[in-house]
């Protein structure tokens, strides 16, 4: 083997050995390697990263990690972009939401396989059944294989990317009241998720009060994600739920900080 080779190697094989360690806490996963890019998903604590292809890895910028994200992911791709055999053409940009100005999930490719869900106006949604490529923030996200958190029973992502169907029930007597939001609509750069966890409170006597009242607490009691709720009805009424079981369907995003998750909050209820 050429001796200059021996330096680029190593680098790939270390690369590689960092990404397969667990994540240290709750880790956005980014379409792109940029804070402010879409986010595809939030690996609980424990979680651990598939590698990305070795020359993704290789043209990730400083501070980044390329991960690789299980399928499947729902999509959107303009009509035009479907063949008369109902398939979406190689090529064409799959979106996250039915908008040309929406986060791009991927690039679809030749022998991938989607499947018709849906029709938005001039776009068609999609599920595409791969792998997607990813990015995370290696400095804060990936520890060590030494220093590891453990595997905790975090509140889990339930993997439903797209808008409940229908309207929001509205809460009754006979129900668990659900939160509607004040806003309707999805936001056109992220994916909605659905989230569980316990709902606590941040506010402590004879403390500063955080940015964010409510937090979502995983079963170890762990913070898991801040909860943005200033979209929702009758905020008032989110004490009755306090120190419970609640559902969440939102926005996630990672704050400045780099170490912390928001979820911009569209819907709560009991779980």
């Amino acid at each position: 083997m050429h001796r200059s080779l021996l330096p680029l190697l190593a680098f790939v094989a270390a690369t590689v050995t960092a990404t397969a360690a667990p994540v240290a806490g709750p880790t956005a996963v980014h379409t792109q390697p940029n804070a402010d890019a879409a986010v595809l998903k939030v690996l609980s604590s424990g979680t651990t990263p598939e590698a990305a292809p070795a020359e993704i890895m290789a043209a990730t910028p400083a501070g980044w990690t390329a991960v690789q994200i299980a399928g499947p992911f729902e999509g959107y791709v303009r009509n035009g972009d479907i063949d008369k055999g109902l398939k979406v053409k190689p090529g064409a940009s799959i979106h996250l939401q039915p908008s040309a100005n929406a986060g791009v999930l991927t690039i679809m490719k030749e022998g991938d396989t989607t499947k018709i869900t849906g029709l938005h106006g001039k776009w068609t949604q999609i599920t595409l059944d791969r792998k997607v490529v990813g990015y995370i923030r290696g400095s804060a996200a990936v520890a060590s294989t030494a220093a590891a958190a453990p595997i905790l029973d975090t509140p889990r992502l339930v993997d439903v990317p797209g808008p409940p169907a229908g309207p929001p029930a509205r809460a009754t007597a006979s129900a668990a009241p659900t939160y509607i939001p004040a806003v309707s609509g999805t936001s056109s750069a992220v994916l909605p998720r659905l989230f569980q966890g316990k709902l606590v409170s941040t506010r402590r006597p004879f403390t500063p009060r955080r940015q964010y009242d409510w937090q979502i607490n995983d079963a170890a009691g762990v913070r898991y994600a801040y909860l943005d709720i200033s979209k929702l009805l009758l905020t008032e009424q989110i004490e009755k739920y306090a120190d419970r079981e609640v559902v969440v369907y939102g926005v996630p995003s990672a704050l400045a900080d780099g170490k912390n998750i928001v979820i911009k909050v569209e819907s709560l209820r009991l779980k």
